[in-house]
């Protein structure tokens, strides 16, 4: 078992999402989902508002080239969503897509989970999802649709002692937000999905000790940890035309891990 670097280019990108506006949240620093994510939909012709809570968005957003606008928000906040989506659309005149990559890290905290532990989790993930998939829908109806790929957690599905109980139970209710929302807007064009990372090789993960990162990587039934890469490849095309008849789907991106018992 083993969490070397694996390629992950089987084409040449470009033009996947040509012509396409998406608002893609926790676009942090470099070498994260949210970055990597901005990155792929730039290269395959999107233009991106790229946000997040910590100022790195400016300097992701500067790396990707004018295609890419920053914009600092907090997701937990409805006030700062409304005007996400209001700069979104003063800037390029509408929204066709929504990435939501936004969240905090869901280690193990404690032997109990804590109401600050609970409220910090939920309120990022659940509410987050809530507020930002709710404005989304509002800016895409009137243009006739548009697409939506949250980002829900192979924790979802099963249960893994590393791992917060509370971030386990945000990201489940991730998925029925997911579900409810391509319930109810489908009739409305919009399709609603999530990606369920398993462990991936982003930036924060880098610094888990090397037991706990041999150990993570090993529970795939590929042996190894994903990259962020292999997560953001599965959401363009989940945001694409492609997937025009797929919607409510939660789709582990996880190498297998989730299909194991252990």
């Amino acid at each position: 078992m083993t969490t070397e670097t694996h390629s992950t280019h089987s084409r040449q990108p470009g033009g996947l999402l040509e012509g396409k506006v998406a608002v893609i949240t926790g676009v942090g620093a470099a070498e994260t989902i949210g970055a990597v994510t901005a990155a792929l939909f730039v290269e395959e012709g999107a233009q991106v508002l790229a946000t997040d809570i910590s100022g790195a968005q400016e300097a992701t957003a500067a790396a990707l080239g004018p295609a890419t606008v920053p914009f600092q928000a907090d997701i937990t906040r409805e006030k700062d969503v409304e005007a996400l989506f209001e700069h979104a659309m003063e800037t390029f005149g509408r929204v066709d897509i929504l990435v939501n990559v936004a969240g905090n890290p869901g280690g193990r905290r404690g032997p109990e989970v804590t109401v600050e532990e609970f409220e910090s989790l939920t309120s990022v993930h659940l509410l987050g999802t809530l507020l930002t998939n709710k404005h989304a829908v509002r800016a895409m109806v009137p243009a006739g649709g548009g697409a939506i790929v949250n980002f829900s957690s192979a924790a979802s599905f099963n249960i893994d002692k590393r791992i917060s109980m509370a971030y386990s139970a945000a990201k489940s209710g991730v998925n029925s937000l997911t579900k409810s929302f391509a319930v109810h807007y489908g009739p409305q064009g919009i399709r609603v999905n999530a990606v369920a990372p398993g462990f991936t090789l982003s930036k924060k993960n880098h610094r888990v000790p090397p037991e706990a990162l041999e150990e993570l990587g090993g529970k795939s039934a590929l042996g190894r940890a994903g990259q962020p890469e292999e997560q953001a490849h599965v959401a363009a095309f989940l945001a694409s035309d492609r997937a025009s008849f797929v919607t409510g789907v939660v789709v582990p991106v996880d190498g297998g891990w989730s299909t194991r018992l252990a």
